[in-house]
C-alpha cells in the first residue's frame, strides 16, 4: 500500500549518451521583415473609404483603403502624360501626310527625320510619366486612362501581392487529417492608423498586416554561456523546447527540438545578456464570423518558452529522473528494487539539471538493475525511520510485536 501511495515506478538502467544542457529562458518574437508588414500611402490624399478593419483577414492584392488625390504634382504628371500622348498622335499624322511628298522629292528627307526624332523623344517622355505614375501607386489601368485624358481622382491601396507570401508555413503535402483545417493564406489586419476624412502624406503608415506563419524564438543567455551557445550553433546541436501552453489535440504536435538560426552580435547593456534565435513554423485555424474569415494562431509573439541547449556530450552513462536520486551531504543514492524491497545504492552523479541526473558507469550500479524512478527522498526517510526504530534492515514488525525477516 505504501508503494502504491508513493506511485513507485522502477525501470532498468541502460547505458546511453547524454547531452549536457543549460536551461535558458526564451520568448516568441516577430521575425523582422516577415511577420509584420506596414502599408503606407503612396501619394498625398484624403482617406475616403476603409475596406478592412482590425481582425479582418486580407488576401494578397485585396483593397485596404481608398484615397482621394490632392497632390498637384500627381495631377500635373497625368496632364503631361496626356499632352505627350496627343503630341505623338499629331506627329504621326503629320508624318503620314508628308511621307509621300518626301518620297517624291517635293520635301527634303531631313524633314521626315526631324519628325521621326520628335516622335522618339515624345515616346521617351510618355514612358517616363508612366513610370512616375506607377511609382506613385496608380495601376496600369489608371495610367492608361490618364493617357486618354481620363484622369484618376482616387486610388485604392492594396495589400502586398502574391510575391509577398512566398514564405510557406507548413508543407501542405505533409499535412494529414489529424491536423487542423487550413485555408489559403491571408494576412490579418492587426493595426489601423487612419480614419475616414483624414489627410495622409505620401509615405505615411496606413495600417499593419500580420503574417505569423514563421516566427522566431528568442533565447536569452548570460555572457558566460556565450561560448557554449556559439559551439552549439556552429556544430548544429539541437535545442530542446518547452512551450508555456497546454497541449491540445486540435493542433499538430509542437516541435520538440530546433537548431539555432543565428546568435546576436550585441550584448544588452542593462541585463548583460545576449540573444540567440530559432526559427519557428506556426500553425493556424480559421472560423467564420459575420461573413468574415478569422484566424487563430497557435503561437503568438510574447509567448514564453524554456530552452535547453546542448553544450557537451557524456558517453556511456546512466540517465535517470532527478527524483530517483537523493543526497545526504556529499553522498548520493539511488534505490535498487529487490523483490518487494528497495536497497540503497551509492552512486557518483556526474551532472544533474532540472529534470535528469547522470550517473557514472563506475561499477556501483550496472546495466539492467531496476531502479526507482521517483520518490527517492521518501524512500530514504522510510529507511532512516526504520533505522531509528532499532529494527534491522529488510525486516518488518507484525502487530503482535514479533519480528520477521523479509518474505
Amino acid at each position: 500500500q505504501a508503494q502504491k501511495n508513493l506511485s513507485l515506478v522502477a525501470k532498468p538502467l541502460e547505458l546511453t549518451t547524454y547531452w549536457r544542457k543549460i536551461d535558458v529562458p526564451g520568448a516568441i518574437v516577430d521575425r523582422p521583415g516577415v511577420s509584420d508588414r506596414g502599408v503606407v500611402a503612396p501619394v498625398t490624399g484624403i482617406v475616403t473609404r476603409i475596406h478592412a478593419y482590425p481582425g479582418d483577414t486580407v488576401e494578397p492584392d485585396s483593397p485596404l483603403c481608398s484615397i482621394r488625390l490632392v497632390s498637384e504634382s500627381l495631377h500635373a504628371s497625368q496632364l503631361e502624360l496626356f499632352k505627350a500622348t496627343r503630341e505623338i498622335e499629331l506627329a504621326k499624322a503629320q508624318l503620314r501626310r508628308i511621307g509621300d511628298a518626301a518620297e517624291s522629292g517635293a520635301l527634303p528627307r531631313s524633314r521626315v527625320i526631324e519628325i521621326e526624332n520628335q516622335i522618339k523623344l515624345l515616346d521617351a517622355t510618355v514612358q517616363a510619366y508612366q513610370q512616375d505614375l506607377r511609382a506613385r501607386g496608380l495601376s496600369a489601368e489608371s495610367t492608361a486612362s490618364a493617357a486618354r485624358g481620363e484622369f484618376a481622382a482616387e486610388i485604392t491601396v492594396n495589400a502586398p501581392g502574391e510575391q509577398a507570401v512566398r514564405f510557406a508555413s507548413l508543407n501542405q503535402a505533409e499535412a494529414n487529417e489529424a491536423e487542423p483545417r487550413r485555408i489559403p493564406f491571408a494576412f490579418e489586419l492587426h493595426e489601423l492608423n487612419v480614419e475616414l476624412g483624414q489627410q495622409v502624406q505620401a509615405g505615411e503608415l496606413l495600417c499593419g498586416l500580420a503574417d505569423h506563419r514563421t516566427l522566431l524564438i528568442e533565447g536569452r543567455g548570460f555572457k558566460d554561456d556565450m561560448p557554449l551557445v556559439q559551439e552549439a550553433a556552429k556544430k548544429g546541436w539541437d535545442v530542446e523546447i518547452e512551450f508555456d501552453q497546454p497541449s491540445s489535440g486540435e493542433w499538430p504536435a509542437a516541435p520538440e527540438k530546433l537548431q539555432i538560426h543565428h546568435v546576436a552580435n550585441t550584448i544588452d547593456s542593462e541585463s548583460r545578456t545576449f540573444a540567440f534565435y530559432l526559427v519557428l513554423e506556426n500553425s493556424w485555424q480559421s472560423y467564420e464570423r459575420q461573413g468574415q474569415t478569422r484566424l487563430l494562431w497557435r503561437f503568438r509573439p510574447g509567448d514564453r518558452v524554456r530552452l535547453r541547449t546542448a553544450v557537451d556530450k557524456l558517453d556511456s552513462v546512466f540517465v535517470v529522473p532527478k527524483q530517483s536520486v537523493v543526497r545526504e551531504g556529499p553522498e548520493a543514492y539511488v534505490f535498487q528494487q529487490n523483490g518487494d524491497l528497495f536497497d540503497r545504492k551509492p552512486v557518483h552523479v556526474l551532472h544533474e539539471d532540472r529534470l535528469s541526473a547522470v550517473l557514472a558507469n563506475d561499477g556501483s550500479v550496472r546495466p539492467g538493475l531496476y531502479v526507482a524512478q521517483n520518490a527517492a527522498a521518501s524512500l530514504n526517510r522510510v529507511l532512516k525511520a526504520q533505522a531509528a526504530s532499532g529494527a534491522p534492515a529488510k525486516v518488518h514488525v507484525h502487530a503482535d510485536g514479533t519480528v520477521h525477516g523479509a518474505h
